[in-house]
């Protein structure tokens, strides 16, 4: 770490330069520079090292094919994990026995199995784990939690997220990323072998469920895109008590969970429209309150929060709707922000291992009852 004249800046390594680093987290982290320096870059591809050491502010970092000499360097003081899902686990669990703070992007993990070791390695670690659920840390979310507190009774809950695919936003959020091919053929063939095996593993030797092609997809769907939804969904009102119906098609796909007084409908797809229609949603009598979101690709879309209640005039009931933008503030850097407080005052993040665990037992839920 190196101190400035009024915070410690972190120095930082990013394991996997791929879609999300070139487009998000190396544009924030050079914002925050005040609170960050990037110091060490990972990636198979060389061409893709070459192209993101060009984007980094400061000093130039170093480079490397090795993620262990990353994470092991002491020009680290935090590890970001945004490499493809099959190497999460093991280069967590690298980082915490290095005694290091890591921020992984979701999923964690695709299974119990290495979940598990990801929390024994964390147990004897002085680093924690955070993982990215960036949703979680929006101004308007937070200030929805604190509003659907504020509510005598949830009737209904509706949380949908059907969006385009997320290459046409990429292509226009002008941060011009690029993809890469140079990738070793063995490295490549071992990623979709441990990925596959993750996979199964959850479905077959935890779950109980058939590992057909549809049940892969829609896992994968449900670790990648929905468990957005889900840890959100899970921080405004807790774990449900069971999944009454599922219909998992594709490209649409719907759930019904029951809680003890009230339903959630989850509704979620990817279309070839390019839409962003995503939104948690939560009644009660006497007020509804909305979260809406839109891409994270494209900066300055803010995340808004609507209240729409009954209020008693001089007329009889009356109706009134107001839409509260905080912050253009995005939440990769809101996230980020937090980040820096955790590794800073050596704090566990609400976005912990154990928190992701849950996603775990939820997605669990739904791939049973259907």
């Amino acid at each position: 770490m190196t101190e400035s004249s009024t915070l410690t800046v972190l120095n930082v390594g990013i394991i996997g330069l791929g879609e999300l680093a070139q487009v998000s987290h190396i544009h924030v982290l050079n914002n925050l520079s005040e609170y960050y320096q990037i110091t060490y870059l990972c990636d198979v591809s060389q061409q893709a090292i070459q192209h993101c050491v060009k984007k980094v502010a400061g000093r130039t970092p170093k480079t490397t094919s090795d993620p262990e000499e990353l994470i092991s360097s002491p020009d680290v003081d935090a590890v970001i994990i945004c490499n493809v899902n099959a190497f999460h686990p093991s280069q967590t669990i690298l980082a915490l026995q290095h005694n290091k703070y890591v921020f992984v992007e979701k999923p964690l993990a695709l299974n119990y199995r290495d979940l598990d070791a990801i929390l024994a390695a964390e147990n004897t670690s002085k680093g924690r784990v955070f993982v990215g659920y960036q949703r979680r840390y929006a101004s308007a979310f937070l200030d929805a939690v604190k509003e659907v507190g504020s509510m005598e009774k949830i009737e209904y809950i509706r949380v949908r997220d059907i969006i385009g695919h997320n290459s046409s936003f990429v292509s226009q959020s002008g941060m011009f990323p690029k993809k890469f091919t140079d990738f070793p053929k063995d490295a490549t063939a071992d990623m979709k072998a441990t990925e596959e095996e993750m996979v199964k593993k959850a479905l077959v030797g935890e779950f109980g469920v058939e590992a057909t092609p549809r049940s892969m997809t829609i896992f994968r769907l449900f670790t990648g895109l929905g468990v957005h939804d889900f840890s959100a969904l899970r921080e405004v009102v807790g774990m449900p008590s069971k999944v009454v119906g599922a219909y998992l098609g594709l490209p649409v796909w719907n759930v019904i969970f029951q809680y003890k007084d009230f339903p959630v409908m989850y509704e979620s797809g990817i279309l070839d429209v390019p839409i962003f229609d995503c939104h948690l949603e939560i009644f009660s009598q006497g007020k509804i309150v909305r979260i809406n979101y839109d891409t994270p690709y494209v900066k300055g879309l803010p995340v808004t929060m609507t209240i729409r209640e009954k209020f008693e005039s001089d007329k009889g009931d009356g109706y009134q709707e107001r839409t509260v933008r905080k912050t253009y503030e995005d939440p990769f850097t809101l996230e980020f922000l937090e980040f820096y407080r955790c590794v800073t005052n050596k704090s566990t993040p609400k976005t912990s291992a154990m928190d992701f665990r849950e996603d775990l037992d939820l997605i669990k839920m739904i791939m049973q009852a259907e």
